[in-house]
């Protein structure tokens, strides 16, 4: 095989099309990792309509870490203090199908819980619901989505009556005003922002607004920087609109016409005078009323956000505040506007798309209505009843339930929460109290390996086809070019065979990965993300296609590529619906006791847990270690200098970075990359310190901030590996 294969990269949100090529082409040398592993040749997709052809580092040396440190057969414990012994296929699917079966009998459905993960293809989303909800009839299927993305969903439904960001990429080249608050875009979703930044230098009349504790490297490229305090989201917000309201910059006519609560909104903003507002936030008076003259003064306004806005004990206000002043104003609907959320992980959309949250259904239903539940039944050929009328366990919930013994059964896949969980020392706790839990990934080790009874060995990307859907809802076919290493299998497959085993076998008659998106794609038939003119087949050919794309639609009639573009919106009166909310601030505000900010974030080139970016020396070797970012007042009244050592603690939890002074992050607020596992360093885990405590109503966990007090420590203290991979962990002897 010599020719290349399209597909997408399976990183963030952004999803950039990848063009891949075998590793032996002809008259070139075969490029080998250190393992002497042939590596597959990955660049730029320039046909791919979101991208471009443009790639970031992520993606552009993926392909290095698909045969690092791969988990090839199944693997079986029976206890966590034993080690695996190889297992077969059969002998693993056995032990699983048992045991659910003994929970579903001794303890009920509602003792079995998943937690699934964004780089889920769609069809492995749809089948784990399917599985789950349906033929088991617990709705405790979450994903890690929970922790980046449900207060977006949240915000979306609650104003506009359903999921689904309006915009698209091609509004980043028709803003006049791009408006950016919690996202560090230019390093999280770089192939987004670089779009954007080409748009803004090549016109001088866009503005460009960054909101951020920190002077990242978006808000260097920014026209004006609010480096507000942590928790003071809100206030902002309700500011601009008090001062959009006095100076007259709103939409009355599309307020009148096309929304409801303006009323109760208006009354609330009164309270956030733009004196009050500015001593709130701590930035400069004249800088909040320029934001806002910039606001009204624009015809086209573009707002983005990501987890600095949604991981927040606040989320769905928050998210809800900043769609309000896109509602007083009118920008929504139309090119260069719109509240464009952000997403974190490469197939969050799909899974959104196919129910992959514990309170939805596919077809953007939702648990709690009996109309969408008797729909979903009908179409499995369930009896009626059988799917369960209450919201499943949330993320957080699962491991609570571990703690009061309330879960009997925790299946894990393609996520790792030993890292990503809030209070992580609380977390390995209740993991260690699972009494059974499976996990399922292609690496192994990770840091959640440790916790489990058994390892599936799942097929990973390119060596599995199937759909994923980006921020601006563009569903790309991902073929596989290889075949699965060792004896992995694709996520879908494993759930529909012990679907089969359970005995639902005319539920999981599938031949391939294609007939189960043809299943899925038939519920999404007239729901706001209809999917139905879409297939394997037509991707295949088409190209990535965005949705909403129904079966009736053509090349002449193509749905538009915005939402909401006839100012009706998914609610029961067609309007949109403004949220009134007062600013609570943070969770865990610091106190004399705890008197700073700990944020988290991402780096450029690392993802998440590094998973596959801890595998991959360019990366390591861009990012070799964390740190703390420290403002240089905070610094002097404690004596830390830049390269000391120095302890965090929070209420929960410590971990140890050296310290980075600058200027680029406000006073009373440190920074510290989320990315370092125990398999990457001791004590360097980000999530040691930070809080569960979450959104009322997305259920999403304030994970960018808690209160931290600051030491300096001798390092000759601690472990050499402090901040070293801990090569004996990533490389253990595995049983034959």
């Amino acid at each position: 095989m010599t020719q290349s294969t399209k597909t997408l990269c399976p990183y963030c949100g952004v999803g950039c099309g990848l063009e891949v090529l075998p590793p032996a082409q002809p008259g070139k040398a075969t490029n080998r990792d250190s393992l002497g592993n042939p590596i597959w040749q990955v660049r730029g997709d320039r046909t791919h309509p979101s991208s471009l052809g443009k790639v970031c580092v992520k993606g552009a040396t993926i392909a290095e870490a698909i045969d690092k440190n791969r988990l090839k057969y199944p693997m079986i414990r029976d206890t966590l203090d034993q080690p695996f012994r190889r297992a077969t296929w059969d002998e693993a699917y056995n032990l699983i199908v048992n045991r659910i079966q003994t929970v579903r009998n001794t303890m009920g459905a509602d003792a079995i819980c998943m937690y699934g993960s964004g780089q889920f293809q769609t069809e492995d989303y749809y089948i784990a619901q399917k599985l789950i909800k349906g033929c088991l009839g617990t709705n405790n299927f979450d994903a890690n989505s929970r922790l980046c993305m449900s207060s977006a969903v949240s915000g979306y439904i609650k104003s506009f009556g359903s999921d689904g960001p309006p915009c698209c990429y091609d509004d980043l080249e028709k803003t006049d005003c791009a408006f950016l608050i919690g996202t560090n875009t230019a390093e999280c979703h770089p192939i987004v922002f670089n779009r954007l930044r080409v748009h803004h230098k090549k016109n001088r009349q866009v503005k460009m607004i960054v909101v951020d504790p920190r002077c990242t490297q978006t808000a260097e490229a920014a026209d004006l920087h609010l480096a507000i305090r942590p928790g003071t989201d809100i206030d902002l917000l309700n500011g601009i609109a008090n001062l959009l309201m006095r100076w007259g910059f709103i939409d009355s006519l599309f307020i009148d016409e096309c929304t409801k609560g303006f009323p109760d909104y208006m009354q609330v903003i009164q309270s956030y005078p733009p004196e009050l507002v500015a001593r709130t936030c701590g930035i400069r008076l004249d800088d909040l009323e320029l934001a806002a003259r910039w606001w009204g003064e624009s015809k086209r306004v573009l707002s983005m956000w990501s987890m600095g806005i949604n991981q927040s004990s606040e989320g769905t206000a928050k998210v809800r505040t900043l769609i309000n002043l896109h509602l007083m104003t009118g920008n929504i609907g139309k090119p260069g506007a719109g509240p464009f959320s952000l997403t974190g992980q490469p197939n969050a959309m799909g899974g959104r798309e196919a129910g992959g949250l514990a309170h939805i259904l596919p077809g953007y239903r939702v648990v709690k209505n009996p109309e969408h539940r008797r729909e979903i039944e009908e179409s499995w050929e369930l009896e009626p009843g059988q799917i369960s009328d209450q919201v499943g366990l949330n993320a957080w919930e699962m491991i609570t339930g571990l703690e009061t013994g309330n879960v009997g059964l925790l299946w894990v896949a393609a996520t790792n929460p030993a890292v990503s969980m809030p209070d992580l020392e609380r977390t390995k706790a209740a993991l260690m109290r699972s009494p059974f839990t499976i996990y399922q990934d292609a690496y192994y080790p990770t840091e959640t390996s440790q916790y489990a009874h058994i390892l599936l060995p799942a097929a990973q990307w390119g060596e599995k086809t199937g759909t994923m859907t980006n921020s601006e809802r563009v569903v790309t076919l991902c073929p596989a070019f290889r075949d699965p290493i060792g004896q992995a299998k694709p996520d879908w497959e494993i759930f529909a065979e012990v679907g089969r085993r359970l005995g639902f076998h005319k539920q999981f008659n599938f031949a391939n990965s294609a007939q189960v998106y043809q299943e899925f794609v038939r519920l999404t038939r007239n729901r706001p993300c209809d999917l139905s003119g879409l297939s394997h087949d037509r991707l295949m050919v088409s190209g990535p296609i965005q949705s909403p794309c129904p079966e009736t639609e053509t090349e002449i009639n193509r749905t538009p590529k915005r939402l909401y573009t006839d100012l009706r919106f998914n609610t029961p009166d067609g309007r949109a619906q403004f949220g009134a909310y007062y600013s609570k601030g943070l969770a865990e505000p610091p106190d004399p006791d705890y008197p700073l900010v700990l944020t988290t974030g991402r780096l450029y080139g690392h993802w998440h847990t590094q998973t596959r970016t801890g595998r991959i020396e360019k990366i390591r070797k861009m990012h070799p270690a964390p740190f703390i970012e420290i403002h240089p007042k905070d610094a002097h009244k404690l004596g830390i200098e830049s390269g000391n050592l120095v302890q965090v603690r929070s209420r929960r939890g410590k971990a140890y970075f050296p310290a980075q002074i600058t200027k680029a992050i406000v006073p009373g607020t440190v920074f510290v990359p989320m990315h370092w596992g125990a398999l990457w360093g001791d004590n360097t885990e980000a999530n040691a310190m930070t809080h569960p405590q979450c959104c009322p109503e997305s259920k999403q966990p304030e994970l960018k901030a808690c209160a931290v007090q600051l030491s300096i420590v001798n390092p000759e203290l601690l472990p050499t590996s402090q901040t070293q991979p801990n090569q004996q962990q990533l490389n253990p002897t595995i049983p034959v």
